[in-house]
């Protein structure tokens, strides 16, 4: 096949009236915008596989963490087990605690603590502690003097934290100092906060 056969072969179609300069410009202009369709395709295809990788990252940190919590209600069952035995041995008096029974029910105590921290659990901290709603329940108010105000002064039953997830917050008393230093904490709170 000739060259100039070719060429007219593959010539685009000259419309009526055009001159070679307007088809050359015609080609540009497609030529152009095929090319802002191919850098669209190539935008969308980047987005797509950065959100496919997102979508991989929390899928795969979403079964981590229910790995993690997986035996999370077998662990808040167990709660009142061990806090039956641990008030148990707390009340064994000393005529009864060097008796064989009573050390192996300290040992299945321990043992069960220990079971529960290797999976995660610890105890959330309560006594003396600032209230924290995120970690205590207040069930109950004491007067206490101002030292104390807005601390836990008991701990009616301890919390727990599996990992960094409260599930049990402690149920304590908290202490309310004189009527007149709370209004004045409260005053010295707030100037901190606007500050």
């Amino acid at each position: 096949m000739s060259r100039e056969l070719y060429e007219e072969q593959n010539k685009p179609p000259a419309e009526e009236g055009q001159t070679l300069m307007e088809q050359v410009e015609a080609t540009r202009a497609r030529a152009e915008e095929e090319k802002n369709k191919a850098e669209q395709y190539l935008r969308d295809l980047q987005r797509e596989r950065a959100e496919f990788i997102n979508f991989k990252r929390r899928a795969e940190q979403e079964k981590t963490e229910q790995a993690r919590f997986a035996n999370a209600m077998l662990i808040l069952k167990l709660l009142p087990v061990l806090d039956d035995l641990e008030r148990a041995v707390d009340t064994v008096g000393p005529e009864l605690a060097g008796l064989n029974w009573v050390q192996g029910i300290v040992l299945i105590a321990r043992k069960l603590r220990s079971t529960l921290e290797a999976e995660g659990l610890t105890q959330v901290p309560a006594y003396g502690a600032e209230f924290d709603p995120n970690l205590h329940e207040a069930v109950l108010h004491e007067e206490v003097d101002a030292e104390m105000d807005g601390k836990v002064v008991a701990v009616l039953q301890p919390g727990y934290k599996l990992h960094d997830r409260v599930i049990r917050p402690a149920m304590v008393t908290v202490g309310r100092g004189p009527a007149g230093h709370r209004v004045a904490s409260e005053e010295i709170k707030r100037d901190e906060s606007e500050a």
